[in-house]
């Protein structure tokens, strides 16, 4: 079910090693090759954003693959805003 006030956040949306088409929403310089959605999690509670873990979750385009998603609630930032953010930590986790 759709949440109005809430995010959602999917591992493969900062997956570099996927195209636009297959799910990855950001340039491929701001991304990071397979992110597990721990990776995801420990990038948000850096950025000390409010946020719930759905593990057992598939990604629509992918059904068969569990990779679990995380929902955020809406601050006043536009969702790209925080993808962007959470992409720059996760860049930097992983260095």
């Amino acid at each position: 079910m759709r949440r109005r006030d809430s995010i959602v956040l999917w591992p493969v949306y900062f997956d570099s090693t996927k195209t636009r088409r297959e799910g990855r929403r950001l340039p491929k310089n701001l991304c990071i090759p397979s992110p597990n959605i721990m990776m995801l999690e420990n990038a948000v509670k850096k950025l000390g954003l409010s946020y719930e873990v759905c593990e057992e979750s598939f990604y629509p385009r992918i059904p068969w693959i569990k990779m679990g998603s995380i929902i955020m609630k809406k601050s006043g930032e536009s969702k790209l805003q925080v993808m962007r953010k959470i992409a720059s930590e996760l860049v930097k986790l992983s260095k």
